[in-house]
């Protein structure tokens, strides 16, 4: 048994992994980084699959006033991943990503996994195997016995990831992908159906694939 720190937004593929990593026995934290994004209702979402597995949430919170990105919309799954989108904001990964590891290191994480995948995203080049593979060798040398830093969605569709989600009983209701929420004079809070996010969501769950990778 491992002692896992799963970086978890509440979207499905951090979500995939907090699952994917309580099934297989290990000793499991669900960490959120609250930097005062627009779209703070993953947390929620990320709070509720924490509880329904019993599984320690932990937050840490950072007081950025972070730049203001354009969020593309109406763009389908052929158009998203061309070319790097525009809400793509340089650094983002490298921060929050560091942070998971300086709070896996004070528990004494094992491992920390972050849901980052390099099929059917927005271009991002923070989410490729090359950074994946960059930011490893850099640990390596400034921190050598810091936790080990896994991505076990690295090479898997949102369909193959909406799959294995499926098979670990997640439901696409159980997680927030949105990066605009839509909220109602009465209050409630809905997804806009329109930003990559939502599209990439839609176009998982809809296009159920077997995985065809070692998790």
């Amino acid at each position: 048994m491992k002692r896992i720190l799963v970086m978890h937004s509440g979207g499905l593929d951090s979500t995939t992994l907090l699952h994917l990593a309580k099934s297989q026995g290990h000793q499991v934290v669900s960490l959120g980084i609250d930097y005062r994004q627009t779209h703070a209702i993953e947390h929620l979402f990320a709070q509720k699959q924490a509880d329904r597995l019993g599984i320690e949430r932990n937050l840490i919170s950072v007081a950025w006033k972070k730049p203001v990105r354009e969020i593309p919309v109406g763009r389908d799954t052929n158009e998203i991943g061309k070319e790097v989108s525009k809400a793509f904001l340089p650094g983002r990964n490298v921060v929050l990503i560091s942070l998971a590891l300086a709070h896996g290191a004070g528990w004494g994480a094992d491992e920390v996994w972050t849901g980052i995948n390099a099929v059917n995203f927005s271009g991002y080049p923070d989410c490729t195997p090359a950074f994946l593979q960059s930011y490893q060798t850099m640990m390596s040398e400034a921190a050598p016995n810091a936790p080990s830093l896994k991505a076990p969605l690295l090479h898997m569709s949102k369909p193959e990831i909406a799959k294995l989600a499926k098979s670990l009983g997640i439901n696409s209701g159980d997680t927030w992908s949105c990066y605009r929420p839509q909220t109602s004079m009465q209050g409630s809070i809905t997804p806009c159906g329109q930003c990559d996010a939502c599209v990439l969501h839609r176009f998982a769950w809809a296009n159920l694939e077997p995985p065809t990778t070692n998790v």
